[in-house]
């Protein structure tokens, strides 16, 4: 174990030094962008906030006073193109139905982008999504904090080096109760902004861990949504539970609760051993990562890092060096067929093939 928790905190995709930063267009001032990402950004080595773009101009100037942002532009003046020349790259933090409409005109206006997940609220838009980068030649990554993770990044070259033996099965759970996060009128549990509800949400940082652990193409899943809380629309699921097999035979159980206390880990099973990381999914917690054998148990806390800046910094890399991102428009539309295969399978009752 030493070996991997000498340097645990290294950057394993970073292979050369950068000159430069990468100035950046943040669209959408909500919770998260305000109260999380703004502040990481400001820490990365390689990304700096020049444009904020938001339907408040109060909102928008507050912010930039605080960031030190040069421009607080409407989305229509960002639909315009007004000051393109002030910004390299779009960060887009809107609710997930609107981020396609958003690198439609970054892509036009040939910026690199770094989009919330999911993608988008479907697969037929993340891949509309992906097409518009691909055509423009910019680069396309998709904000999944915890693939950005030291603990997430140490536990999978645990896997990959065999600690565990031959990996057999990914467990998951991520819930937490929404309704405190915003009552019952925000945008995570409006279909036409979300997409779902709690799978939409939170469940996809199961999908994305199922995925990466496992480290393999998901084959089929069977899954259930539940709705029984007077808050959530027919069609926002309230709750959702739901099992994958792998190509390579490994299977996942995972399941997540926008009405459930708070709940959050990932633990990889393999056959001479144990991995666990929790939490797994919350920002900016000290996660401990746990490996048990037969024969001897370690458990590590930390050292924490502020995995959005560890993304913003990534992204920075790709974009000044011209190298892909690792979590990038395949990683977001996988995951998205593999939740759009739990909604077909909750509807029929039935095991959905994904491949």
């Amino acid at each position: 174990m030493r070996s991997y928790l000498d340097d645990f905190t290294r950057r394993d995709w970073q292979d050369e030094s950068t000159d430069g930063t990468v100035r950046l267009a943040v669209v959408g001032l909500g919770w998260f962008a305000r109260e999380q990402a703004l502040p990481g950004i400001g820490k990365s080595e390689r990304c700096e906030t020049t444009v904020l773009v938001t339907g408040s101009p109060e909102k928008g100037e507050r912010v930039a006073a605080d960031t030190g942002a040069e421009h607080v532009l409407s989305y229509e003046e960002f639909h315009e193109g007004e000051a393109a020349d002030d910004y390299d790259a779009v960060y887009v933090a809107t609710p997930t139905g609107r981020h396609l409409e958003y690198v439609e005109t970054a892509a036009e206006l040939e910026k690199d982008v770094i989009t919330e997940k999911p993608m988008e609220k479907s697969v037929e838009r993340a891949e509309r999504l992906r097409e518009v980068c691909e055509a423009a030649g910019v680069t396309l990554m998709v904000a999944y904090r915890p693939r950005m993770e030291p603990d997430f990044r140490r536990a999978r070259e645990l896997v990959r080096d065999g600690v565990i033996g031959d990996v057999t099965e990914v467990h998951a759970q991520f819930s937490f109760t929404v309704l405190d996060m915003g009552g019952p009128d925000q945008w995570r549990i409006d279909r036409e902004l979300a997409g779902g509800g709690a799978l939409m949400d939170a469940g996809v940082y199961t999908a994305t861990a199922a995925r990466f652990f496992a480290d393999s193409e998901a084959v089929s899943v069977q899954g259930e949504t539940v709705s029984d809380h007077e808050a959530f629309d027919e069609g926002v699921e309230e709750r959702a539970n739901y099992m994958v097999r792998f190509e390579n035979g490994v299977t996942a159980s995972c399941s997540t609760s926008f009405t459930g206390a708070y709940n959050d880990w990932v633990e990889i099973n393999g056959t001479e051993g144990t991995i666990r990381i929790d939490p797994a999914f919350w920002f900016n917690v000290d996660r401990e990562l746990t490996v048990e054998r037969e024969d001897w148990e370690a458990t590590v806390t930390g050292p924490s890092v502020d995995e959005v800046t560890e993304e913003f910094d990534h992204f920075g890399y790709a974009v000044l060096t011209g190298t892909d991102p690792e979590p990038g428009a395949g990683v977001g539309i996988a995951d998205l067929e593999l939740l759009e295969g739990v909604y077909e399978s909750a509807e029929s009752g039935e095991r959905v093939r994904l491949d």
